[in-house]
């Protein structure tokens, strides 16, 4: 079956909000201004707008994607300085995505009701007062409190940031090269943010990561003035579809980063792996019966949507959980410093670059199914290729190794979310955008438990035998999903 191509922008606007250059009724004379021979003003005028709009989303993409993995490689240093163990330094991290994942769903649709611009404007703002909660915080409790702010701000801001892109450009070719430009910002602030993180972490300490955020925020809020407002699509607010999501995605969380720690079978661990069985479920029925869900069901039946959701669940699972596993890696087994730690990131960041400028002229030529399905497999022998790591590992090997995870998600990403927001309206842009990511933060959410339930050995060390268990789950999770691509995504 061969992809549907992207609906274009609506003309139509809400009262209040621009859309575009206004339109003539049949009949109505031309206005002097625009005359034949003449091009007029609007198109230059749109150029610039569509520009500044893919620059703010750009930015505000891009700073709070670099927040995770600079993060991870400031966990050693968060640790000494606030006193917490593997557990608190897992919540840390998932706190964040957690919500990320949550309220994205309702994120994407608050994006189509209040209009992207806004929400975008909302979010941003939240997440640069959260950064500054986090910068400040003065124990483990209040720094994953923060997060958890952080967390939902990153929420609003990542549909609304795709959104306004699909609002800018209404040209299909020339949409499918901002979002391509989008996905690279992300990809190499994810790549780049252990870089960063160990530069700040050893030169200022670890509240500079945070405090980085402050000025980006401002330039985005400031970039958002010169972007026109977006118009607003009903989209209703599903407050027990949300309400059930978020129990059931903290019920599972807490049962795989606590189960490691307080034993598979303890009360707490069971009750909550019963809570995030119950919610799974009232969430289906919950949505099923209601008459606009956040999450449209009817959409999921689109082979291309399904199996988006499936593959950026898997290929954030492989990329979260290997950033995760590597900054440990290189800190608690190798003794390396922050800023060593995070240099060794620094090939992996080119590769993933170039990467994503190649995937989108891939794509083109030979489909996206193949560039989708070839990321995925090249994702598998990454987590393979990392199974004979260990102490003494020589340097040289270990990035040679690494250069398969370098390429797998950015190979695969630019593709996969091009293909998702061809699949889908223009009206369901946010919702689908907040779908995809959700799915992909749940994803990294997960593996970042599972890895750090395996990590821990006997004595409290980094254990081995527990990476390699975790690097062989993931890598049969990415070698299912790829084969699902194969059959079911459409050959052009």
């Amino acid at each position: 079956m061969p992809a549907t191509p992207a609906s274009p922008p609506s003309t139509a606007s809400a009262p209040g909000h621009e859309s575009g250059p206004p339109t003539l009724d049949p009949g109505q004379r031309t206005p002097e201004r625009v005359r034949p021979g003449v091009p007029p003003a609007e198109p230059a005028t749109t150029q610039r707008r569509s520009g500044v709009a893919l620059v703010a989303s750009l930015l505000g993409f891009t700073v709070i994607t670099i927040d995770v993995s600079a993060v991870n490689i400031a966990l050693p240093a968060i640790r000494d300085s606030l006193g917490s163990g593997m557990s608190g330094l897992q919540w840390v991290v998932d706190a964040y995505t957690l919500m990320f994942a949550a309220l994205m769903l309702s994120a994407g649709a608050l994006s189509d009701r209040t209009g992207a611009r806004r929400a975008y404007a909302w979010g941003i703002a939240l997440f640069t007062l959260a950064s500054l909660a986090c910068a400040l915080a003065p124990g483990i409790g209040v720094l994953i409190a923060a997060r958890v702010a952080q967390g939902a701000a990153a929420a609003v801001v990542m549909p609304a940031s795709l959104a306004l892109i699909r609002q800018a450009y209404g040209d299909a070719r020339a949409r499918a090269r901002a979002i391509a430009l989008w996905t690279v910002g992300g990809s190499v602030a994810m790549a780049a943010g252990p870089v960063l993180g160990g530069l700040l972490t050893d030169s200022a300490g670890w509240r500079a990561v945070f405090l980085l955020n402050l000025p980006v925020g401002a330039v985005v809020l400031a970039l958002l003035i010169r972007v026109p407002r977006s118009p607003r699509r009903p989209a209703a607010l599903d407050v027990g579809g949300q309400l059930t999501a978020v129990l059931a995605l903290a019920g599972l969380a807490f049962a795989v980063i606590e189960g490691g720690h307080m034993g598979w079978t303890s009360g707490p661990v069971l009750g909550a792996a019963a809570l995030a069985l119950v919610s799974g479920c009232a969430f289906r029925v919950v949505e099923a019966r209601h008459r606009r869900p956040m999450v449209p069901l009817t959409m999921l039946r689109d082979r291309r949507v399904a199996v988006s959701l499936v593959v950026g669940f898997a290929v954030n699972a492989a990329f979260y959980g290997g950033i995760f596993l590597l900054g440990l890696y290189y800190q608690q087994l190798r003794g390396m410093s922050a800023i060593e730690a995070g240099l060794m990131f620094v090939p992996m960041s080119a590769v993933v670059t170039t990467t994503n400028l190649v995937s989108p002229r891939l794509a083109e030529r030979v489909g996206r199914r193949p560039v989708i399905v070839a990321g995925q497999l090249v994702f598998t022998g990454a987590m393979l290729a990392m199974l004979p790591l260990a102490a003494h590992t020589p340097v040289w090997l270990v990035l040679v190794l690494l250069l398969p995870l370098s390429i797998g998600g950015a190979l695969a990403v630019p593709a996969l979310t091009a293909l998702l927001m061809d699949a889908v309206p223009q009206e369901r842009a946010g919702t689908a955008s907040g779908l995809l990511n959700s799915l992909r933060q749940t994803g990294g959410a997960l593996s970042v438990a599972v890895f750090g339930s395996l990590l821990v050995g006997p004595a409290g060390g980094f254990s081995l035998p527990g990476m390699r268990v975790g690097l062989v789950t993931v890598a049969a999770l990415l070698l299912a999903t790829a084969l699902l691509a194969r059959l079911l995504l459409p050959r052009a």
